[in-house]
């Protein structure tokens, strides 16, 4: 993207590994909770959030989507991607390294002006406390992980501040609309996790209530000026512990919006729900990762291992067996709806099923040292994963001639926090929906060396160059021949096990209307209405 002396600019909304389980309990909707007309309250499908709502923390879908409704941040896409100013009057590229962003008039829902201390005091503390999004700071001049105040952000007036970067990167303005960038209320500050239970919103809604485990529901903040004004009473999110049973509620009446058809219905769904079903390409990539640390999956062992185990996945069977159509094999580790995707780097072929290749592989790293035991992928029950867990499983066991099996955690929160703490012992499922379009956003947060989502810790010095090569490389155009050559690499390494890209399936009831899916696969809940 190029700017000019003062631009709008691309942004994001919430940033997810992969399409996200549901919570725990189900149930149709608490129509009985604080906050608003519950007649008109649209109940949609959630997924519990792994952490208290604090926006530098978030990395997962399950609290994101709440997130992005209940803050506002500079800039914000609408549901076909288009960048429009949201907090931000202006945002102005001074030199080659610096911005100034002017801010609009804005308030709190409690009543407060929104200031530009409020931005980066946020920023600042996500990257002193080293939060899950502390990574995205990293572009920005004094960047380190502990440090109290980055010499980059500079507060001029309650409606004006700068950024100062290290060095030129052709996306950063695309960046400003991730959750990581909201700003926070300044009694945050106060009790980081108490605010994050009830935190006072700038967004288009405000959270009434959240029952862990069961539902949480946001209502509209008056407070609210911007564009992304609320059509409904609310958002009722409905935490379900099966994905069949949100679809018979859906089928029912008892559930508005569905977001994730399960995969026993991929054959039906379309005819059951007619007009109003959704099977449209999104930006996300599923893969499994295999993390560094793992006995026979370092080194050269591990790089023949990691290569074997890509070869032994049928991926053209299982997508087209279990999936039926809403999958596409992988090419590389981005997405197609991305520009500057492309299905031809340079080590693809080894996302290609080849059981001989396979079997050759494995044998030349048994040579170095012989494999025992089991490998394990592990997914969270409740988010629909079992048959493609197995059918991998399976195609590897029947490949390879090793015990290769599922392993069902009960619940998302309870997989990703074994993943996050590195208890995880075995592979397991991961992916990435986009926060922004550029390819550099499905590269870096997840292989970047310490990045936030780098569930397998992950590190490699050539790559990491690659990612700075690209970013100071002037604009997207210019920056999307470096990414791919960065990926040329992870093809090589195999940090994750690409899958295949996801279609966004889902549909809506009778009760709804203005049902649209956004570019990255989850409902505009704010233009949703009620019949």
């Amino acid at each position: 993207m190029r700017f000019k002396k003062v631009t709008s600019v691309a942004a994001a909304s919430a940033l997810a590994l992969g399409l996200a389980a549901c919570g725990s309990e189900s149930g149709s909707g608490s129509n009985n909770a604080q906050g608003g007309g519950g007649d008109n309250y649209v109940l949609a499908r959630g997924v519990e959030p792994q952490n208290p709502l604090v926006p530098g923390n978030t990395n997962e879908n399950g609290g994101g989507r709440i997130v992005d409704n209940i803050y506002s941040g500079l800039v914000y896409y609408d549901g076909e991607g288009k960048a429009h100013n949201e907090l931000a009057e202006s945002i102005e590229l001074e030199g080659d390294k610096t911005y100034r962003v002017t801010l609009k008039d804005a308030k709190w829902s409690d009543g407060s002006p929104v200031t530009a201390e409020d931005f980066v005091k946020a920023w600042n503390y996500t990257v002193e406390n080293a939060l899950l999004g502390s990574y995205f700071f990293e572009p920005i001049l004094g960047y380190e992980e502990g440090k109290p105040e980055m010499e980059g952000l500079k507060v001029v007036d309650d409606k004006t501040f700068t950024i100062e970067l290290n060095q030129p990167e052709a996306d950063f303005a695309s960046r400003l609309g991730y959750s990581a960038y909201f700003p926070m209320h300044p009694s945050a500050y106060d009790d980081i996790d108490a605010y994050g239970e009830s935190p006072i919103s700038n967004g288009p809604y405000k959270l009434a209530e959240w029952n862990h485990n069961q539902d949480a529901l946001i209502v509209p903040n008056e407070e609210y000026q911007g564009e992304r004004e609320a059509q409904n009473d609310g958002v009722n999110f409905v935490f379900y512990a099966q994905q069949d049973a949100a679809y018979a509620d859906l089928l029912a009446g008892n559930l508005d919006v569905l977001d994730e058809i399960p995969d026993s219905a991929f054959a039906t769904f379309e005819d059951e729900l007619g007009d109003r079903a959704v099977n449209q390409p999104s930006a996300v990539f599923q893969s499994f990762t295999i993390p560094e640390r793992l006995e026979h999956f370092s080194g050269e062992e591990g790089k023949l291992r990691r290569a074997a185990l890509s070869r032994a996945i049928d991926r053209q069977q299982i997508t087209d067996t279990i999936f039926q159509g809403t999958r596409t094999p992988a090419t590389d580790f981005t997405s197609p709806v991305i520009p500057g995707h492309s299905d031809s780097l340079e080590g693809a072929e080894v996302l290609q099923y080849d059981p001989e290749e396979a079997k050759r592989l494995w044998a030349e790293a048994d040579a170095i040292s012989p494999f025992t035991g089991e490998f394990s992928i592990s997914y969270n029950a409740d988010g629909g994963h079992q048959a493609w867990a197995d059918a991998v499983a399976n195609s590897i066991r029947n490949t390879l001639g090793i015990e290769a099996v599922g392993n069902a955690y009960p619940d998302f929160k309870s997989l990703r926090d074994d993943v996050t703490n590195r208890t995880i012992n075995g592979a397991f499922r991961t992916g990435w929906q986009a926060d922004y379009p550029s390819l550099g956003n499905f590269l870096g947060p997840l292989y970047a060396t310490g990045a936030g989502s780098n569930d397998g810790d992950y590190s490699n010095a050539k790559f990491d160059q690659l990612l700075k090569d690209a970013a100071n490389s002037g604009d997207i155009e210019s920056a999307t021949p470096i990414y791919n050559q960065a990926q040329e690499i992870l093809l090589t390494d195999l940090p994750a096990i690409p899958l295949w890209y996801s279609n966004v399936t889902g549909g809506s009831s009778e009760n709804v209307d203005n049902v649209t899916f956004s570019w990255k696969s989850q409902p505009v809940y704010y233009e949703v209405t009620k019949k």
